[in-house]
């Protein structure tokens, strides 16, 4: 792929590399850009300085929301290595969502062409304090300039950097979850199983209610029988219930997360018996009740892993394992960050390294 370099004339001033970096608050000097057009098909690849974009009114984003987007995050060695983790998982998931929303796709050599490209030429940008990171936000969107409902003609492709701490402030401490039964994230045959924006636009009110019942999340019940776990807001969501651990299925209605996938993976390398099922909530409250439940974790590339403290379904309070982050959640955590940040060995062959 044939890549113009457009360099900044005016250089950013860099945050301190610490906790106070927050997450989504700063970005690099230079992001991403190509075109797709239906004459052309992926054109006009760039480097250029982060800045505002120019769009017409009438764009169909704006009116029909044809959107699609990633994360992903890039980490720097203790030895100057930049490593991608498992990137290849994100572009064909990209892809999924593309196809789902009538969306032009991007074959998985050039979508890890794209980020590795940025990321090389941005890596100064990569903070190197214990536990933070370059987050890495693909995203792609409708430019055709037509008030009408119809695949677009044109899209812009994007992929701006943020260095970033941890996701949420409590850091690998148990959060508080908010049962939601009332409004609905996603049905089969939808687009619970894609990122794009209309489901996060969709679950913003669940959130705001769980906050200001001081709850840091939502955790969301299938949109039929409102009865089954499915996922946090931000997150996939995993249970330790008798020695076993149990999670949604990817069946239409839930992310196939990155992470998820490599927890997955970890557990069963360490002989753990994991369940991908349907829970439903009465059962999750049970196990609760007779102290059956032992661990409780959302996964997800922002945030990691995310302890869960404490669930509050319907007036009823269900703490975990005393509020405390539990042994095998730290030992995920730990594992799996090892791996990304190249302090431990990659036996699965994950990480990728930007040159």
């Amino acid at each position: 792929m044939k890549i113009e370099v457009i360099e900044t004339s005016q250089k950013k001033t860099k945050p301190e590399w610490d906790q106070n970096l927050g997450f989504g608050k700063y970005f690099t000097d230079h992001m991403f850009t190509m075109d797709w057009t239906e004459k052309d098909g992926w054109c006009n690849a760039k480097i250029e300085p982060y800045g505002p974009m120019v769009l017409d009114p009438a764009s169909l984003v704006l009116h029909y929301a044809q959107e699609t987007f990633e994360g992903m995050k890039a980490y720097k060695t203790k030895d100057g290595r930049v490593l991608l983790f498992r990137p290849e998982m994100n572009a064909r998931r990209f892809a999924n969502s593309n196809r789902r929303l009538c969306m032009p796709v991007m074959s998985e050599e050039m979508f890890i062409e794209a980020v590795a490209s940025v990321v090389e030429h941005e890596k100064d940008w990569i903070p190197t304090a214990e536990g933070t990171s370059l987050y890495i936000r693909p995203f792609m969107f409708a430019t055709e300039a037509s008030v009408g409902v119809h695949p677009s003609s044109k899209y812009k492709f994007v992929i701006v950097l943020s260095p970033v701490a941890a996701y949420y402030p409590e850091g690998v401490s148990p959060v508080k979850i908010y049962v939601e039964d009332e409004y609905v994230r996603a049905t089969k045959g939808g687009t619970g199983f894609t990122k794009c924006g209309g489901n996060y636009a969709a679950s913003i009110a669940a959130q705001v209610k769980a906050q200001e019942l001081g709850y840091t999340q939502v955790l969301w019940l299938d949109g039929v029988e409102r009865k089954y776990v499915e996922e946090v807001g931000t997150m996939n969501v995993m249970f330790k219930i008798d020695g076993k651990i149990i999670t949604a299925p990817c069946d239409g209605t839930v992310l196939p997360g990155v992470t998820r996938d490599s927890i997955i993976h970890l557990l069963k390398h360490w002989g753990y018996e994991v369940e991908e099922r349907h829970l439903a909530i009465d059962d999750l409250m049970q196990a609760g009740r007779a102290g059956k439940l032992e661990e409780a974790f959302g996964t997800g590339t922002a945030a990691v892993i995310s302890p869960v403290g404490e669930l509050n379904y319907k007036g009823e309070i269900t703490v975990i394992n005393d509020f405390k982050t539990g042994e095998l959640t730290q030992k995920l955590y730990d594992t799996l960050t090892g791996i990304q940040w190249g302090d431990l060995d990659d036996p699965f062959g994950w990480t990728y390294e930007v040159k």
